[in-house]
Order: C-alpha cells, then sequence, then structure tokens
C-alpha cells in the first residue's frame, strides 16, 4: 500500500488517453449522465441535500489528503501547492456553491469551473504518478466533482448560465490571471501556467506557440470554449421559443 503514495513512484507515468485515464473520464461521463437521468429525484429536497453534503465532505477531504500529502513526503511548497490554479480553487469555490446554492457563484462556476476542470481532466499535468498512485485518484476526484457539482445544479436547481455571465466570467477570469501573474513574479511559481506550459508536451497551450503568444492565443480559446459550454442551453431557448 505504501507504494501507491510514494513520492518517486515507481509504477508508471501518467499516459495522456491510456486505458486508465479513458476509463476514468467516462465514469465522470456516465455520472453526469446520471444526474440528468434522475434529475427528478435529485429535486427531492432530501436527495438534494444528501448529494450535495456528500459530494462537500468527498472534496473537504480529498483536500486535506491532498495538501497532508505534500507534507508527509516533505514537498509541500507555495510555488506548487497553493490551490491558485483555477481548476484547483474552483474545487473551493465549489464547495461554497453546494453549501449556498448561489446563483451568481454558478454563473462563475458553470464557464471557469466546469470548463477549467475539463480542460485539466482532459490534459492532466501528473507527471510520473500514473494509475494507481494516490495522486491520480484525488485530482480525478476533486475535478471530477467540480464538473459533476455544476451538472447537479443544472440538473437539480435547474440553474441556467447566461450570455451575459459568460463574458462577466472572461472578464473575471483575465483580471484574476493579472492577480496570478504578479504572484507567479514573487513566488516564482507556474500558476495556470503564465510563466510556461506545462511538462510532457500533452496540453492544449502546446499548440498555441511560444511563450507569451500561447496565453493571447489562449484567450480565443477560452472563449470559443465558454460558448462551447453555453450552446445546450442556446439549443433549449431556440426549441422553447
Amino acid at each position: 500500500m505504501k507504494t501507491y503514495f510514494q513520492k518517486d513512484y515507481q509504477l508508471g507515468s501518467f499516459e495522456l488517453f491510456s486505458t486508465s485515464h479513458i476509463v476514468t473520464l467516462l465514469v465522470v461521463a456516465a455520472l453526469g449522465v446520471c444526474l440528468f437521468v434522475f434529475r427528478k429525484t435529485l429535486q427531492k429536497p432530501e436527495w438534494n441535500r444528501l448529494i450535495r453534503y456528500a459530494f462537500v465532505a468527498i472534496l473537504i477531504i480529498s483536500e486535506i489528503s491532498y495538501h497532508s500529502w505534500f507534507i508527509f513526503v516533505r514537498s509541500w511548497t507555495p510555488r506548487y501547492c497553493l490551490p491558485l490554479h483555477l481548476s484547483d480553487l474552483s474545487v473551493y469555490l465549489v464547495i461554497i456553491l453546494l453549501l449556498t446554492k448561489n446563483l451568481n457563484l454558478f454563473k462563475f462556476l458553470y464557464f471557469a469551473g466546469l470548463g477549467s476542470a475539463l480542460q485539466a481532466m482532459l490534459t492532466p499535468d501528473l507527471g510520473r504518478f500514473g494509475f494507481p498512485h494516490f495522486r491520480f485518484f484525488e485530482f480525478f476526484i476533486s475535478h471530477g466533482l467540480v464538473v459533476l457539482a455544476c451538472l447537479f445544479m443544472v440538473a437539480a436547481e435547474k440553474y441556467k448560465p447566461t450570455v451575459r455571465s459568460l463574458w462577466i466570467t472572461f472578464l473575471l477570469v483575465n483580471v484574476y490571471g493579472a492577480m496570478i501573474f504578479v504572484v507567479n513574479r514573487l513566488l516564482k511559481s507556474n500558476y495556470m501556467y503564465m510563466m510556461k506550459k506545462p511538462g510532457g508536451g500533452a496540453s492544449l497551450l502546446d499548440v498555441l506557440g511560444p511563450w507569451p503568444w500561447y496565453i493571447l492565443s489562449a484567450e480565443a480559446v477560452t472563449i470559443v470554449f465558454f460558448y462551447l459550454l453555453y450552446t445546450p442551453f442556446w439549443i433549449r431557448r431556440k426549441k422553447d421559443q
């Protein structure tokens, strides 16, 4: 068992779109579909409360275990371990969303949280921590629950994003990015991959040009991705007209 928590893991690095990666993505996708299949059940107060609190409990345990592991292997550092990547910050915001059911927070997280978590899961920066290392499970559980929590609010609470919230989110993400750039300069860190691309050559950023041009290219990709996330609601609105 100790093998799966080692810092110098020897049983295989993470491989993009390996069997374990694809199966994990399919499991998250299947759970997402289930949220809509059983949406009427999830709209009942007792089930709604149970799922929300279960998500919150799992996310809290996941975050505590994440930081505890880094401390245990003596690798915790503010240059790497602070929850400043957008997908990591979204974990904490999703906990607040599930507890408060705040509609404005949902509108932000539907684009920023769901979008960043999906991107993180599709091209994870896990390095040598492949399946079945602790980091593999912790990563996909935390990011997967961000996705599922956003979908839960759509299915169970009938929340909907708007085009206005799409552009407000885009603006807020850019303001946050500017703040993180300053943090990166101070800590010599690479949060939100603003200083350099992630290693491994498996990121979308790898096809967007060299630094700093890939940051500008990512702006356009972000807008396109946000509109793709909004498309189901646009189609539904057109059908209802």
